[in-house]
């Protein structure tokens, strides 16, 4: 390798030696990247802290139950309220107060009820019937007692509410039940109502209230719906992800054995899908022509969370149409020019076949992989619930008139008996929301960071203990002279060993430099979001160019940790120079990472798109109830796209995890294919290790067979 290449080493690093010895992953190998890996154990142990921490403070009730303005939940067990799940508002026409907006509260007395009113009723004439009265009852303080006082003095007492009026429960809450006739907002039937103090209002006033109530709940209802369709679709999406499993396990088994047929069916299995969904979108198109409402505009319709709307508009068919039918013009071109490349892909991952064949219990570490990655998300999930409901309950004066005590804090024990009962006789001490001002509630959103932080790291240190695993055994298969004689037993378990015994701090190292990366753009998103409503151009100018080049360096940090991972798995060499060889390595292979590399990932993504899709078509025709066979078996859903896209989301995951083993496994032969070209020149004195099938392909039938091992699977 000397002569003219000489500069173009000098310039990318030292190319690899002869070395007889060379047999390998090295064992005799030390730690490396200590103080990371001590930094990752005392961040762990400060995790850990945190969480109990949050646990012991927070309280994830007040994000289940309703409260009432003394800050106690509805419908607990175990409390008064245990048998009063719906929260009652005195006076909902309140709500429409700016102030909800800004406390995110009405300013007026909430109780705890076992069900919501169903008749109109003033407490004036409630008093005129012991029966009405015992009914009215229902929605007083719970110390309301003395029915000898007068109802002006009781109203005033805000003991009782004025009126009550037909309500439904929406979201544990009651509001007013209105219905639209004939264009005409009704409750109850009833168009007006008297409000308990002589004068007769009309329903819309209680309809502007309902809505300014409703601005906090709008999010809470669409969870709960969200809720609903898994509690009945659960089971469904569960066995559309066992299919998506078999599909995937039922592909690798025959990309095993029929690595080059299997790779032509699945490209045009992927060309046939997106074929077809083209044509349904086609037939959707022309079937709503005509229709009234379908010519209306996305724009005009706006934002809806029943996505079932969009599907009657002829809009939405054509921009599928669009999108399915860019991606496969993209797909037949790329085909089209990569078809000589494709025959030496099939080549790599027909060698990758033989490994995987050999070490059959690499397609199983997925699942380790995802059981930690499950951990890692629910200990996040967990404590970010916990920390969001560690605060304390806050109490602030609310009043009708004008009071200087408005919006201060107060507390509801004394508040009878403070001054601003005397200065402001209708003023009331009502909970607010939840905060505090101790030191440990002062830095919630800091904690809050740091779960992030830390949930980033752990994903991605996870994430590396899988790729260096499995890199490490693939690289004691390449580097087997006779395979499969030369393997060493349970490869995997001990790249495994080694991985967590010398290298933890390469892993948290690369995984730290990966988080950082991802917790800026995650303050880059924030900040997009805060300057949305600003007219600030250059500031979103420069936004939208920072979030541009992080995402850049967090994909390039991402295919450099993966090969830096490669190197540590087979040299034992720290992070950093790990990461210096295999980049220099790959930049003396420049052509060949461009031409192999890549076309062999694009043709794994292939077989991902070809699981996800199929089974993302079966699962829209069944919730959808398309399928006439089991038409009365699928459930009935708010919105069906949420079973639907749980079993894509979740079939992307299933097949990447197989396919990532694949992925892994090319990326580390190819390495090892580099290293062997440099160690060796195929004489019988330095043979190259790689297959004769792969070296006459990818050496372009230079070498004769005699000259490489005579390593078949």
């Amino acid at each position: 390798m000397g002569g003219p290449g000489d500069g173009y080493y000098g310039k990318h690093g030292t190319p690899q030696k002869y070395d007889p010895t060379f047999k390998g992953p090295i064992y005799d190998r030390g730690c490396t990247d200590i103080i990371c890996c001590v930094l990752l154990v005392l961040a762990i142990a400060g995790y850990v802290v945190v969480g109990i921490v949050a646990w012991s403070y927070g309280d994830p009730r007040k994000v289940i139950y309703p409260t009432d303005s003394r800050g106690q939940f509805c419908g607990q067990q175990g409390t008064p309220n245990e048998g009063k799940p719906f929260l009652f508002y005195f006076d909902i026409v309140k709500c429409a107060s700016p102030l909800v907006l800004l406390e995110f509260q009405c300013p007026t007395t909430q109780i705890c009820v076992s069900q919501c009113p169903d008749r109109f009723q003033t407490l004036l004439n409630a008093y005129s019937s012991s029966k009405d009265l015992e009914y009215y009852r229902n929605f007083c303080v719970p110390e309301f007692t003395d029915v000898q006082k007068a109802p002006i003095q009781v109203v005033k007492d805000k003991e009782c509410p004025a009126m009550i009026f037909p309500s439904t429960p929406l979201a544990r809450r009651c509001f007013p039940a209105i219905q639209s006739k004939n264009g005409i907002i009704v409750v109850g039937n009833e168009t007006t109502y008297s409000d308990g103090q002589g004068q007769t209002r009309n329903v819309t006033d209680l309809l502007e209230g309902a809505k300014k109530a409703n601005v906090v709940l709008e999010a809470r209802q669409l969870a709960m719906k969200i809720f609903e369709d898994y509690t009945v679709s659960w089971y469904w999406i569960i066995i559309g992800l066992v299919i998506a499993m078999v599909a995937s396990l039922i592909f690798i088994v025959l990309l095993r054995f029929l690595a080059g047929i299997m790779v032509w069916v699945m490209i045009v299995m992927v060309i046939l899908v997106l074929g077809y969904g083209i044509f349904h979108c086609y037939l959707e198109y022309a079937k709503l022509k005509g229709e009234e409402g379908s010519d209306i505009s996305l724009a005009d319709l706006g934002f809806q969370t029943d996505l079932r709307v969009y599907l009657h508009l002829r809009q939405t068919w054509l921009a599928f149409m669009i999108i399915l039918s860019i991606l496969e013009v993209l797909i037949l071109l790329l085909l089209i020019f990569l078809r000589k490349r494709i025959l030496i892909a099939i080549a790599l991952i027909r060698e990758a076949s033989r490994a995987i064949g050999h070490i059959m219990t690499s397609l199983l570490f997925p699942l380790c992989t995802f059981f930690l990655l499950c951990l890692c998300i629910a200990y996040w999930a967990s404590t970010a619930v916990f920390l969001s409901t560690s605060n304390e309950a806050v109490y602030k004066v609310f009043n009708e008139s004008a009071c200087p005590f408005t919006g201060q804090t107060c507390a509801p024990e004394t508040f009878n008996a403070s001054n601003v009962t005397k200065q402001c006789p209708d003023a009331q001490c009502l909970f607010a929301f939840y905060g505090g001002e101790t030191s440990y509630h002062r830095y919630l959103i800091a904690l809050q960071f740091f779960n992030l932080f830390m949930f980033f790291w752990l994903v991605n240190f996870v994430i590396a203990l899988g790729q260096v695993t499995l890199a490490g055994a693939f690289a004691s298969y390449y580097w087997a002279f006779k395979k499969p004689e030369d393997i060493p037993a349970f490869p995997l378990f001990s790249a495994f060993g080694r991985a967590l015994r010398y290298h933890t701090g390469s892993l948290a190292f690369g995984s730290l430099i990966l988080a950082i990366v991802q917790v800026i753009r995650v303050v880059l998103e924030y900040l997009d979001h805060r300057l949305k409503a600003a007219e600030n151009k250059v500031a979103k100018f420069i936004l939208g160019c920072l979030k541009c080049c992080f995402w850049c360096l967090e994909k390039f940090l991402k295919f450099l940790n993966r090969n830096a991972y490669i190197m540590v798995a087979i040299y034992g060499t720290n992070f950093c120079t790990s990461a210096r060889n295999a980049f220099f390595l790959l930049m003396r292979n420049i052509i060949r990472v461009a031409v192999l590399d890549k076309v062999t990932d694009f043709l794994l993504f292939l077989g991902k798109l070809l699981v996800v899709g199929s089974v993302g078509i079966l699962a829209f025709f069944f919730f959808t109830h398309r399928i006439k066979l089991v038409q009365d078996t699928a459930p009935s859903l708010n919105y069906y796209w949420v079973p639907i896209l749980t079993v894509i989301v979740g079939s992307y995951l299933i097949a990447h995890g197989f396919f990532s083993v694949y992925g892994m496994c090319v990326d580390t032969l190819f390495l090892c294919f580099c290293e062997d070209l440099e160690r060796n020149d195929g004489s019988p004195e330095r043979p190259y290790l790689m297959s004769p099938e792969l070296s006459g392909i990818l050496l372009k039938g230079t070498l004769e067979p005699s000259q490489s091992t005579d390593s078949q699977g």
